[in-house]
């Protein structure tokens, strides 16, 4: 049977900066601005956090269900690195603002970028085992970054938002091959977040990890999938996107060592194939665990597509955990992704100077894991409020009290 996307729809935060900025403001080496192929940087305000990028990211696919359809998700799983209780799952509030049904299972997954594939995975697992004939899943990945090094490299590629998908057995958006994925994990310390305000690093260490996971997956894939080839079996392929730069570097291996490829050839494959999965993560930043699905919604909106094409996904997580997929999109795919209107919602966001900016990191560092009464003060950043939120019927913060978070439309 057919498994896969149904419907998907991004939230690429209610604000950006220009990443050049940041480079000019911190004092950063220009050099590298170029390598890091960067445009802007999402931001989210104090009323914001994983739960409303969540909801944001999903509700415009919900209101388009019938209510049949929408009682029909009988799975709801969120995955983060960017929790909000040791225990209590923010599924659970999604579950309630989303007005989902109660005959339904939810949690929570954590493996860093990885989760929300581990999500996909799962929830289409659930729809092809047929345990519940017609039942739909609804996976958000939602993460927030947390900027503490202002002077750091990473800071330019963090950012903040969601990806919602509703798998079914009507994968009208992305179709799953299904069975037809290679596998690689092991024990690396690249990444952390070892407190709620805290996120910390090897780059260097992490680029290595990143670049053998890719290697490992595919290899893995290949030996599962007969006939399969880097080259002539994906027609476009979208990568875990922690800067644009990077996925170039990975692709640039990778045909290096598969088929000694020259610069000029390699770049002409990267821009027919690679390139156009970037358009809304060189938009938005690094979103962790909804990343890929930002690429593979990139892929679709701005890719040639006129027959059935078939795409490579290369899914990391720091840590590490790491897969190699494959699906089919068609036209259609490309006519129910439009509905979204994803690159009218990203040009519509409010747009940063870096003193504002730099004022928002502090203002949304008062917001971190374990507070236990407090509530949203806007007066600091209304005129970003009024042009961001007010009176567009999106999720906001409003307080938080008894530890128990409160949230109201705006």
């Amino acid at each position: 049977m057919a498994v896969g996307i149904e419907a998907m729809n991004l939230y690429g935060g209610s604000m950006f900066v220009d990443v050049r900025s940041i480079f000019e403001g911190r004092g950063l080496d220009l050099d590298r601005f170029d390598n890091l192929m960067m445009v802007r940087k999402a931001m989210v305000l104090p009323c914001e956090d994983p739960v409303t990028n969540a909801v944001n990211a999903a509700k415009p696919i919900l209101d388009r269900l019938s209510e049949e359809e929408k009682n029909s998700i009988e799975l709801l799983i969120t995955a983060t690195e960017s929790g909000i209780d040791f225990g209590k799952s923010l599924s659970t509030y999604v579950h309630e603002y989303l007005g989902l049904s109660r005959h339904c299972r939810l949690f929570e997954v954590k493996q860093a970028c990885y989760g929300g594939t581990a999500a996909f995975q799962m929830a289409a697992n659930f729809v092809a085992s047929q345990a519940s004939p017609g039942a739909k899943a609804l996976v958000i990945a939602t993460d927030v970054s947390r900027t503490t090094e202002r002077m750091s490299y990473a800071e330019p590629s963090q950012g903040e938002g969601a990806v919602a998908m509703l798998v079914s057995d009507r994968p009208q958006l992305f179709e799953l091959d299904f069975g037809a994925n290679g596998l690689y994990s092991y024990e690396v310390f690249d990444t952390c977040r070892p407190r709620p305000d805290v996120e910390l690093g090897d780059p260097d260490l992490s680029l290595l990890s990143y670049l053998e996971c890719l290697e490992n997956t595919y290899r893995n894939y290949a030996e599962k999938v007969e006939g399969a080839d880097f080259l002539e079996t994906f027609d476009y392929m979208a990568f875990h996107t922690p800067f644009a730069g990077m996925v170039k570097g990975a692709h640039r291996k990778m045909m290096r060592q598969l088929y000694k490829m020259g610069g000029r050839e390699i770049e002409a494959d990267f821009q027919k194939r690679v390139a156009p999965s970037l358009k809304y993560c060189e938009e938005v930043g690094n979103v962790y665990a909804a990343t890929v699905y930002f690429a593979l919604s990139g892929l679709i909106d701005h890719a040639p597509i006129d027959e059935e094409m078939r795409i490579g996904i290369f899914s990391y997580g720091s840590g590490c955990s790491s897969e190699f997929f494959s699906g089919v999109v068609s036209p259609e795919a490309k006519k129910a992704l439009s509905q979204m209107r994803i690159k009218e919602q990203l040009d519509a966001r409010y747009s940063l100077s870096f003193e504002e900016y730099d004022k928002l990191i502090d203002m949304n560092k008062e917001w971190t894991f374990g507070i236990q009464d407090k509530a949203v003060d806007l007066s600091g950043c209304q005129t970003m409020y009024d042009h961001a939120m007010a009176g567009k019927r999106r999720l906001i913060l409003k307080q938080i009290k008894d530890f128990h978070r409160e949230y109201v439309w705006s």
